[in-house]
């Protein structure tokens, strides 16, 4: 009777630990009123403009229009929520409803696999800050969260009535569609995959796979269809790849805004997964191994960039993370294992949360002394951003400046003003630039290099200058340089109204 009551105790332990693990996570989404991933203030000057849509306090240089595309989950659900409360408040809640929905998507998918929980939890933990939700794909998150409850849903389903199956199935298609293109795609490609080992496994009837396959695929091609007639309907960036990345992002992948941690962890839990494996205490029952070969593929081909939508290889990875678990065991050979595994993982979510928490809550004073300062613009201002410089480009670049590029968007809101780079590409955003400003606006790019503005300020050969800050000196009234205070670039030109340690804010002189 000892070794099950021990069992029994080591795994009390596990469910309590996993419970305050999961308490402490959303500490920083709680504790910053704005939290500092890079797309967040953009999403969040956005959720102002949709609420204020056609009240007196709408913002003159944009407008509202929807149409049949993904990538709306937060578009459609947080104008509504803050009918209750703030718009600040609300897309925080938001936030933090799709934190809920990854970690108990992971527990409810390894519940209807396996009659209990074990390892899911621990593992939405340890990717709930992971690279691509620190950077703010928030869409993708909740995304990616409602996925895994489709999934578990249909796995419940799976040997029941098809009828049931199929309308279980209509209803998250038409929903993933709506919150995230890609976290469709996740949930497509996993029922495929575990479809496909059913029937390599079951050896069924070439009929019954056929009407499987084919009830799994219908509401899908019936929305691809629909939307291959809207032109436009999802994004208008292309396609590209990055192939030299895909060796990195798997180090890289674990933290956002520290290298060396990301790897540390990385490699940790890696290494650790591995050797359990090797002593046979880690097993993929067989669909697993499908989806985990279906997966690697999945990452190895995919575009980095598909239909306008970045990165996409590398949200291959928190999603596999997130729904292998549901498909492995862990069985490991003694308390001292047991207990030393769950130090592990919980090291590895603590160590990275502290890395949050060192980032976001510094944060909260930087954001603002932002939106202080919008109090030095005049209402309907145009306003320009740029950067002292150039930190790089992911995976390479230190994110902790990162969170500060988009913060200027939020004079949309406090200042009424049109500022270039708020998210507003067709087939994603509902919000466009009016026409008047439209030449101006850069739907998905970041901060201006300050060198630039100067170089042509300066008189000199534009040649393939954009032609939003091509006369950024008579366009625009005001401009927000991002990095540490320094001189004045172009004193005769700028003239200094506010400095903080991330920006400093300037008035344009109009030239005579």
């Amino acid at each position: 009777m000892t070794l099950p009551v021990r069992f029994a105790s080591d795994r009390s332990l596990a469910i309590a630990v996993l419970a305050i693990l999961a308490a402490v996570s959303v500490l920083p989404v709680l504790l910053t009123p704005i939290p500092a991933m890079v797309d967040y203030p953009n999403h969040l000057a956005r959720m102002y403009i949709l609420s204020q849509n056609g009240t007196p306090d709408a913002n003159p240089y944009y407008e509202v229009a929807w149409a049949f595309y993904p990538n709306l989950a937060m578009d459609l659900l947080v104008p509504q929520m803050a009918r209750l409360t703030s718009v600040e408040n609300a897309t925080r809640m938001f936030l933090l409803l799709s934190q809920v929905l990854i970690v108990g998507g992971a527990l409810l998918l390894e519940w209807a696999r396996k009659g209990r929980v074990h390892l899911a939890g621990f593992a939405a933990l340890a990717v709930l800050y992971c690279l691509p939700f620190s950077w703010g794909f928030v869409n993708f998150e909740f995304g990616l969260g409602l996925a895994l409850s489709g999934i578990a849903v249909y796995l419940m389903l799976a040997d029941g009535p098809w009828p049931l199956r199929f309308v279980a199935n209509t209803i998250f298609v038409a929903a993933l569609f709506a919150a995230h293109f890609f976290s469709l795609g996740i949930y497509g490609a996993t029922l495929g995959f575990f479809e496909l080992s059913r029937l390599r496994h079951e050896r069924t009837a070439d009929g019954v796979a056929a009407a499987r396959l084919g009830a799994l695929a219908i509401p899908a091609l019936v929305l691809f269809a629909i939307m291959h007639a809207n032109a436009g309907a999802i994004g208008s960036e292309g396609t590209s790849w990055f192939l030299g990345f895909k060796p990195i992002w798997p180090l890289r992948i674990m933290n956002g805004y520290n290298l060396t941690v990301a790897a540390a962890t990385g490699l940790a839990l890696g290494f650790s997964l591995l050797f359990a494996a090797r002593r046979g205490a880690l097993k993929l029952e067989p669909s697993g191994i499908w989806l985990a070969t279906g997966f690697a593929i999945l990452y190895v081909v995919i575009p980095s960039k598909l239909f306008g939508t970045s990165f996409v290889d590398l949200r291959v990875i928190p999603a596999a993370a997130l729904i292998l678990p549901a498909f492995c065991s862990l069985s490991l050979p003694s308390r001292t294992w047991r207990m030393a595994a769950l130090a592990g993982i919980s090291g590895i979510i603590l160590i990275n949360l502290a890395v949050v928490l060192s980032v976001w809550l510094p944060y909260r004073a930087d954001y603002a002394a932002m939106i202080e300062s919008f109090s030095k613009l005049d209402r309907g201002a145009r306003v320009l951003v740029a950067s002292t410089g150039d930190a790089g480009d992911p995976p390479f670049a230190d994110l902790t400046s990162y969170p500060m590029y988009y913060a200027p968007t939020l004079a949309v809101h406090y200042a009424n003003a049109f500022v270039p780079n708020l998210f507003t590409e067709a087939g994603k955003q509902p919000v466009r630039a009016r026409e008047s400003v439209r030449r101006l606006a850069i739907p998905y790019g970041g901060p201006v290099p300050s060198s630039l503005l100067a170089t042509i300020a300066a008189g000199e050969p534009l040649g393939d200058v954009p032609l939003f800050i091509r006369s950024w000196d008579r366009d625009y009234d005001y401009l927000y340089v991002l990095g540490p205070p320094a001189a004045n670039p172009m004193p005769d030109l700028l003239e200094v109204l506010d400095t903080s340690r991330r920006f400093v804010l300037y008035r344009i002189r109009r030239r005579t």
